[in-house]
């Protein structure tokens, strides 16, 4: 239950993030689950692999190299679902990835308070 939970706050930010940005564009609230869905497994399979890989870049910038593999993922997603999720260009999945990190993190925060 509370991985359907936590899948469903996560399409929510996906969403907000397409409301915020105009080239940032999900078709339907399903495609947005799916999308978190696929972003979830990528986390879990392919964020190690970029993490360990790029280890010393992300050192020498204090982690903020994480936002660039962030977008990987975000981008690697889109690609997987094609046309009912489109993000135009790589500086927006940038910034794309850090308000979706932001509204999870809130959003996670209140959920593991209650």
């Amino acid at each position: 239950m509370r991985w359907i939970l936590s899948l469903t706050l996560q399409a929510l930010a996906i969403i907000t993030a397409g409301y915020l940005f105009d080239g940032f564009y999900i078709e339907s609230f399903w495609i947005a689950i799916l999308a978190a869905v696929i972003l979830t497994l990528l986390n879990a399979i392919i964020k190690p692999i970029l993490v360990i890989l790029t280890l010393p870049i992300t050192i020498l910038t204090l982690g903020l190299f994480m936002f660039i593999i962030n977008a990987i993922t975000l981008m690697l997603a889109q690609a997987i679902i094609g046309s009912g999720f489109v993000i135009e260009s790589f500086g927006l999945a940038i910034l794309a990835s850090i308000v979706i990190s932001f509204i999870n993190m809130v959003l996670q925060k209140g959920l593991n308070d209650k």
